[in-house]
């Protein structure tokens, strides 16, 4: 049976946790705000930036002259999966489920044959895949120096993956990372960008019937547009996980809190009742003594 001086360390140090996380829990709620603004700013332009590619990609895609941004290298042999997670954990299964996601897309492919190279922009994510799939992660890029994150960083990513798709380093890329829907909901989602994916219904665009002509030519404008595409999209995705990291260590953070008051509760609870049961076990024992006399 622990000691009173025991229980009273175990109480001071659980109290102690308690403020820890409380103050964690504050520090994302205030950063939530502004990740959460910042993520839903950029949705309209990736969305029309890819209702604009679907337009221009409509009658492209199969031609010859097609540019293999958009075409693809007409492989589907190796496969690049970018896995975006956090720089720091105690955020609940935000990372954990964003990996779980290109785990699973990485036994498909690696079953179905196909050669798979991960690119972990994070070190969580890294952490996680390297016991899996070792010899398999090509690099791991840190964002834990950034203060704030900007277009740039997104595009020193994209940079480096379309410099390594024109060197044949591999035929697809796809990108994983966390949805932010609300504080307790994040979506692990897997988007493909290269070769673009655009959905066909996002080339329809309320045209009524016109017909749009383009100067330069499509596969000027698109030459330009498709590279820049890959680093919105990346870019879309950094903000969408920035939210869903504050959200869910927001969410992580007042549990443990609540937790840890819980436990506090029933640390106090026990120290008063040992001490009672020794109060009581002296009294006995004085009490006998004075009889005994």
């Amino acid at each position: 049976m622990a000691s009173l001086k025991d229980l009273r360390n175990r109480i001071a140090s659980v109290k102690a946790t308690q403020k820890i996380t409380k103050a964690m829990q504050m520090v994302a709620a205030a950063k939530l705000r502004r990740a959460e603004m910042a993520a839903a700013a950029a949705r309209p332009y990736a969305e029309r930036m890819e209702r604009v590619l679907a337009n221009l990609a409509s009658s492209m895609r199969d031609a010859p002259g097609a540019p293999r941004l958009l075409a693809g290298t007409g492989e589907d042999r190796r496969h690049l999966l970018v896995v975006m997670t956090a720089d720091r954990g105690l955020a609940g299964g935000f990372n954990s489920s964003i990996a779980r996601l290109a785990r699973e897309e990485a036994r498909r492919l690696i079953a179905e044959g196909k050669e798979v190279r991960f690119l972990c922009v994070g070190r969580k994510g890294a952490d996680i895949l390297r016991r899996q799939f070792p010899g398999k992660i090509d690099d791991v890029i840190s964002l834990r120096e950034v203060k704030s994150l900007g277009y740039s960083n997104a595009a020193e990513i994209g940079e480096r993956i379309i410099k390594e798709f024109r060197d044949g380093g591999f035929d697809v890329a796809t990108l994983f990372f966390s949805k932010f829907r609300s504080v307790v909901s994040q979506i692990p989602t897997a988007q493909q960008i290269i070769p673009a994916e655009i959905p066909e219904a996002a080339g329809e665009d309320q045209l009524n019937g016109a017909v749009y002509e383009y100067e330069p030519s499509e596969e000027e404008i698109l030459e330009v547009l498709l590279p820049k595409n890959v680093s919105i999209q990346i870019f879309k995705g950094l903000l969408e996980n920035a939210a869903s990291e504050q959200g869910a260590r927001m969410s992580a953070m007042d549990n443990a809190t609540r937790n840890a008051g819980e436990m506090i509760k029933k640390l106090s609870l026990q120290y008063n009742r040992t001490r009672q049961a020794q109060i009581t076990k002296e009294l006995i024992e004085i009490i006998s003594g004075a009889e005994a006399l």
